[in-house]
């Protein structure tokens, strides 16, 4: 077996499409209709891919989403049927891997999960601290302190600072970061690393930790 996929979708049209072509490709799946009962399987389980719809009943994906990231770094592959920048930016801010809009193909949906996997479990291993002034960043607990205040990041806030923590001084272009913390696979633009970067600089306190390069993308400034 592949592993098991924790499927969220209550429209059964869409669910046997995805259940079919995942069972086919060697993966176990476990299906359920509502988010409630995600979360709940998501404990009874050893997931290793939430494939997670979000117009539900009930919890919408997002609040599911973030309910996973609050206990979970288990990759999340979103589906819906909207395709607006807005909705894309905040099921990513949210902790999301990627992104797929309805209609799909069971094929194209199989080969992004195997994408997404191989991004996060076939990494060369990561140096679990790092510290850009007086920021510390623990890869292990998933902790970023700021002079002694612990600060809450998402996941996605969490790895882009991770890369500018391991390359202090390196000029990273936007295409840069959007490869390497979101994957080539996410659809949503440069514009993406531009907010999560102002959200960044919100949240550290630090806003010249982070430094614009017109032109060319942005520089972390170890003081």
């Amino acid at each position: 077996m592949a592993g098991t996929v924790l499927l969220v979708e209550d429209e059964p049209s869409v669910g046997e499409l995805i259940r079919g072509y995942l069972t086919k490709d060697g993966y176990q799946v476990v299906w359920v209709r509502s988010g409630e009962e995600g979360l709940v399987e998501l404990d009874r389980h050893q997931i290793r891919m939430v494939v997670l719809d979000i117009g539900l009943p009930g919890m919408d994906g997002f609040e599911v989403c973030r309910s996973i990231r609050m206990r979970s770094q288990v990759p999340i592959l979103m589906l819906t049927a909207r395709d607006e920048e807005f909705d894309r930016v905040v099921g990513l801010e949210v902790g999301a891997d990627d992104y797929v809009t309805k209609p799909f193909s069971g094929r194209e949906l199989v080969a992004r999960i195997k994408a997404i996997l191989r991004r996060t479990e076939q990494q060369p291993a990561k140096r679990e601290s790092y510290e850009l002034g007086d920021v510390a960043l623990n890869r292990e607990t998933h902790e970023v302190v700021v002079d002694g205040r612990e600060v809450d990041l998402t996941a996605k806030e969490f790895e882009l600072l991770a890369y500018f923590a391991a390359n202090p001084g390196a000029v990273l272009s936007r295409d840069v970061l959007l490869d390497r913390v979101w994957g080539l696979e996410y659809p949503g633009g440069t514009r993406t690393v531009d907010v999560h970067v102002a959200q960044l600089r919100r949240k550290l306190g630090r806003p010249e930790l982070i430094r614009t390069l017109r032109g060319s993308g942005y520089k972390a400034i170890a003081r």
